[in-house]
């Protein structure tokens, strides 16, 4: 019950880190478990957690091509510093959303996974529907963006 209750949580997460709009997610997260109640009650329950996340994955995409658009930044770009945990310490979480939502997909999607930190390396890439070295680079790449935005947002050594 616990897991199934943390699975839950994690779902409406993803979907709020998809789309950084609560009300949005609030539907998308409802909307997929209509759907799977829907098939439980046909005798086609979803096979497993991950038929959610890709669910909700597919729904956010859609809602999501009139939702953040990406900004234009040309940032310097560096591995994950060292002190990035206490940088991401400071942001809202909406400012974290606001970041992954604006990210084009697939690589929107791999990172709002990624920072849920919930998921097997496996279990990204079912979801995500990516090759190995695909998602490697969306990722390698996106903390870097990240790192990057952080570094702007909030300055390193920044109370």
């Amino acid at each position: 019950m616990a897991e199934e209750k943390q699975d839950l949580l994690q779902l409406y997460r993803f979907c709020f880190l998809m789309l950084a709009d609560a009300a949005k997610a609030q539907e998308i997260f409802h909307a997929t478990l209509r759907e799977a109640a829907q098939q439980a009650a046909n005798g086609e329950a979803p096979r497993d957690r991950l038929w959610f996340f890709r669910n909700a994955r597919w729904r956010c995409l859609e809602a999501g091509e009139q939702g953040l658009q990406a900004e234009e930044a040309d940032l310097e770009q560096e591995e994950l510093a060292a002190g990035a945990a206490s940088q991401i310490e400071k942001l809202e979480p909406q400012q974290l959303a606001v970041w992954i939502a604006g990210a084009p997909d697939p690589q929107r999607s791999a990172m709002a996974l990624f920072y849920l930190d919930e998921f097997s390396y496996r279990e990204l890439l079912s979801v995500t529907e990516l090759k190995p070295p695909e998602l490697s680079k969306l990722l390698r790449d996106g903390r870097r963006q990240f790192q990057a935005w952080l570094d702007a947002t909030i300055p390193a050594g920044q109370p």
